[in-house]
């Protein structure tokens, strides 16, 4: 059962066209990946899901709802969170402030968890190690990372984007926050995530698919994906993946 479908998605930027017509399913329960070279458009795709930005044509239907022209609020109170490439908390707030923000006004209607109890429970899930009152602007970049998924998280959704999660980290870094996002999995959140780290993709990802220059050039379990030619040439160029 498909928790999102985008149906011909499109977006221009003048006559720049970002995403061009990507059709695509995240089954429920699942880890999907996006991938592409930079400047592939996943990004911009993400943010028609979230409705950072609206298509210029398609339509995305989440739980099937058609959520194409909401606002990211009403996408978030459906059940929709997102992390970002470079996180951007509240800076002079404390890391518990920051989620409880999230955890207070982010939560569906009628949530009956409590939002302190349930940022700290996050707080927990992604295995944040520093104190709680440490002000935001005091953290580094793993702990940026991990304070932007738990308050992604705060907002109890039923799909969350992950934009690049794992960029910046070191390769040792990798492996216990792949096991945070298998932990959120396992909670019973869906997964669409953007990244460029391979292993992480790997390790990670039921299925995948794969942009070029906006287009959807494949889509398909990771392993057989991964092995395509016009995918490895996407990201090698034509000469090295010959």
């Amino acid at each position: 059962m498909a928790i999102l479908e985008t149906q011909r998605l499109v977006k221009r930027f003048g006559g720049l066209v970002a995403v061009n017509g990507v059709s695509l399913a995240v089954e429920k329960g699942e880890i999907f990946g996006l991938l592409g070279p930079n400047g592939a458009g996943k990004t911009v795709f993400l943010s028609c899901v979230a409705g950072a930005l609206r298509p210029d044509g398609g339509r995305v239907i989440l739980a099937d709802a058609d959520t194409t022209d909401w606002t990211p609020e009403r996408k978030c109170h459906f059940g929709l969170s997102r992390t970002f490439q470079i996180p951007q908390p509240f800076p002079r707030l404390s890391v518990l402030e920051n989620v409880l923000i999230a955890a207070q006004f982010g939560a569906p209607a009628g949530s009956r968890r409590n939002p302190l109890a349930a940022a700290r429970e996050c707080l927990a899930l992604v295995e944040f190690l520093r104190r709680e009152d440490v002000p935001a602007s005091n953290l580094n970049t793993v702990e940026l990372k991990r304070l932007d998924l738990a308050r992604a998280l705060a907002s109890q959704p039923r799909l969350l984007l992950l934009d690049e999660l794992a960029s910046g980290l070191m390769t040792g870094q990798l492996g216990p926050l792949m096991g945070i996002i298998r932990r959120v999995r396992n909670s019973g959140v869906t997964i669409l995530m953007v990244e460029h780290i391979m292993p992480t993709i790997l390790g990670l990802c039921d299925r995948v698919a794969v942009l070029h220059y906006g287009e959807k050039i494949a889509e398909g379990p990771t392993q057989d994906v991964a092995r395509e030619p016009k995918v490895i040439e996407a990201y090698l160029g034509e000469r090295r993946a010959g």
